[in-house]
């Protein structure tokens, strides 16, 4: 087991924590941390390091990626916070409003907000940061407003005006993800890319401190720290010191750091140490929103490029039964492929479009003229065997446990005549694009966390070579299905949004080009004498402002 850096740090004992439901958030205090046990008081101690232990380790600190959106979290604020039930709350906006047109937000920011190198965060501050975004500082950013952002400016120093090219009702949402965090203008201009990739200088609770490669990264507090948003546990600089973030990526050995006391907090709880967790620690599980974990499938080379193919995979396969299998329960099955339970604007009908139905796989494979089989039971047209080759991402987009769920599938598909091939890929190669064109796969496993249906735009706009699309990775062009993506995201009601959405989910259902398995799902697990680390409703960044020991 790889030891994670141990630090000073008050005492930890047993302490009764409560249990909070709601939509989206599970909050489970096991029966082993009921009560009061070895003298525990329960009484609040300020400082200390707080030893966590995540599953990845990404490139940055900021960045695109859900992974670097957890910690720029603790160390950039974003303009706009939201709560569990999608509510948006004050964060460095105090308050804000929108022209009746729709094109036309103004933000009025808090007073006496200073980034950590000493820079004032003001509305220009702030109008430099979008015009960063949206300049090739982060691609998922330019993914959600690239094609509405206009300009903004600062009216005065307290008041942005930004201007939109068309109507963008997930805006507000969009804003509280760790990717729009708002960094120094001063560091932006004046530092290189990598350094404010590795280490960006925010106006947040913490500071990025040393990062040794492969092992650990140092967040120190920031004492002057008076911006948190509204929905925090409290005001003022983070009651921990520091923040030793560990990066453990084998399951065994992250779950027994914090069984051996040598982490107070972990994330990703191992699906097979769940109900020990909850038995023993404070557990909570976050169903992220957004797009779920699914097999994209390629359509415009190779078998997929046939919907009946597609269908007829779709049907292949007791994906509900593979899922729980691997993820003994804990994770969820999810059978919509464009839309994740948890999203405002879920079409609930989609995920039952493809029930396990062996009979149906084989009648569209005849159809579509794979009606031989070759001595191995895979089935054969034009001397070509039906393989299809599905990559991934292991480790870094996919868990182990996904992995099994991968396996599981490759098994269910063999009696209706499919060879399914495996091909896990590392974090490099995938993160370089090596695997991004229609001659690399036949699907692709993986998923895109966003607190709004309005994904359907980022994953399922038209990918043209005038205006190409990497994140579409199903490579489905369809302008009548984007024409009702484009209408939810301008449309002036949540329920006329909500409706577009649903429709456009169910056309490209129809068309079978996205094949779903299993919510994304964030979950930790701390110490009983732990309080107030949380999960943030966005996408289920882990939120350590708030944490405190007891003693």
């Amino acid at each position: 087991m790889r030891r994670i850096p141990v630090s000073r740090r008050p005492s930890k004992t047993l302490l009764k924590a409560g249990a909070a439901l709601s939509v989206l958030t599970i909050l489970m205090t096991g029966c082993g941390a009921a009560g009061t046990a070895g003298g525990n008081s329960g009484e609040k101690v300020d400082g200390g390091t707080l030893r966590y232990a995540n599953l990845q380790e990404p490139p940055c600190v900021y960045g695109g990626w859900v992974q670097q959106a957890y910690l720029s979290r603790q160390v950039l604020d974003s303009l706009v916070s939201q709560e569990p039930d999608g509510t948006i709350v004050p964060w460095l906006a105090q308050s804000w409003k929108v022209s009746d047109d729709q094109l036309t937000w103004t933000f009025t920011l808090k007073d006496g907000v200073k980034f950590t190198d000493g820079t004032t965060l003001n509305a220009q501050a702030v109008s430099d940061n979008f015009n960063y975004w949206v300049d090739g500082g982060n691609g998922t950013v330019t993914a959600y407003i690239g094609d509405y952002y206009q300009s903004s400016r600062a009216v005065d120093p307290l008041t942005l005006e930004v201007k939109l090219k068309a109507p963008y009702s997930p805006l507000l949402s969009a804003l509280g993800q760790g990717y729009f965090g708002i960094q120094s203008p001063t560091a932006l201009s004046g530092r290189t890319k990598q350094q404010n990739c590795e280490a960006p200088i925010g106006s947040g609770p913490f500071t990025v401190g040393q990062w040794k490669r492969g092992e650990s990264i140092t967040l120190n507090k920031n004492a002057a720290y008076n911006s948190a948003p509204a929905n925090a546990k409290h005001q003022g600089p983070a009651f921990v010191d520091s923040v030793v973030w560990s990066f453990v990526q084998d399951n065994t050995s992250r779950f027994g750091a914090l069984a051996s006391g040598e982490a107070d907090a972990i994330g990703e709880v191992p699906t097979v140490n769940f109900d020990a967790a909850k038995s023993q620690f404070q557990v909570e599980q976050y169903i992220t929103p957004g797009r779920p974990v699914t097999l994209s499938l390629n359509t415009v080379q190779g078998p997929f490029a046939d919907a009946k193919v597609r269908q007829a995979f779709a049907y292949s396969s007791d994906r509900k039964a593979a899922v729980e299998s691997a993820f003994l329960g804990v994770v969820p099955f999810e059978g919509n492929g464009t839309v994740g339970q948890s999203t405002p604007g879920y079409n609930k009908d989609v995920a039952d479009d493809y029930p396990f139905d062996q009979a149906k796989a084989n009648k569209l494979l005849d159809e579509a003229g794979w009606s031989t089989r070759n001595s191995t039971g895979v089935r054969v047209k034009d001397g070509k065997e039906l393989e299809v080759k599905i990559v991934f991402g292991l480790n870094s987009i996919v868990t182990t446990e996904g992995a099994t769920a991968l396996q599981n599938l490759q098994e269910q598909v063999k009696p209706t005549g499919f060879k399914m091939t495996l091909l896990p890929v590392t974090q490099a190669d995938l993160f370089s694009g090596a695997y991004s064109t229609p001659d690399k796969y036949d699907a692709s496993l993986g998923y895109w966390t966003s607190p709004t249906s309005g994904i359907l735009y980022i994953n399922f706009r038209q990918n043209t070579k005038e205006k190409p699309n990497y994140a579409n990775s199903t490579f489905y062009n369809n302008a009548e299905i984007e024409g009702l993506i484009l209408k939810a995201n301008s449309a002036k009601t949540t329920e006329d949004a909500n409706e577009y959405y649903a429709q456009a989910q169910q056309r490209l259902s129809d068309e079978a080009v996205a094949v779903g398995l299993y919510t994304q799902t964030a979950s930790i697990a701390s110490q009983p004498a732990l309080k107030d680390v949380w999960l943030e409703a966005s996408q289920g960044e882990p939120v350590f402002h708030d944490a405190y020991f007891t003693k």
